[in-house]
Parts: C-alpha cells; sequence; structure tokens
C-alpha cells in the first residue's frame, strides 16, 4: 500500500502552477521501479527515476511496516 501525506498531495498543485506537470502514476512508478534507491537519510528513501534527458524525479518516502508512505517529491 502507497499513501500521499498533504504536502505531497498539494506538490502536484504547486508543480502544476510553475507549468511542469508530474502525474501521480509517474511518483508511484519511481517508487516501484527506480532507476535509483538512496538510503543515507534512514529512516527516509529516496527513489529516483529519469523522465527525460534535462529532468530526474526523486521520490521521498518511508516505510512503515507494509506500506509506504509518500513525504514530498
Amino acid at each position: 500500500m502507497i499513501k500521499f501525506t498533504k504536502h505531497a498531495n498539494h506538490k502536484f498543485k504547486i508543480l502544476r502552477r510553475h507549468n511542469f506537470s508530474v502525474p501521480k502514476n509517474q511518483v508511484l512508478k519511481t517508487v516501484l521501479e527506480p532507476d535509483l534507491i538512496d538510503y543515507s537519510r534512514r529512516p527516509l528513501v529516496i527513489a529516483q527515476r529519469k523522465i527525460d534527458r534535462h529532468h530526474v524525479l526523486r521520490v521521498v518516502y518511508k516505510i512503515e511496516g507494509e506500506s509506504k508512505t509518500i513525504i514530498t517529491f
């Protein structure tokens, strides 16, 4: 199970206002199929996935039992 914090849900609106739309399924794919995972900030996990030639999506989340909570991206 993957949950989004209020901040993470609000981040979609913030990015749209800056004309950079990130679909929710792209955030989920980054968590489920990352190009790279950074564990250096435990208990937070940072999953990274390339969007295009110029952009990388980094998703910060924490694992709580069987669920993952996305904090920001």
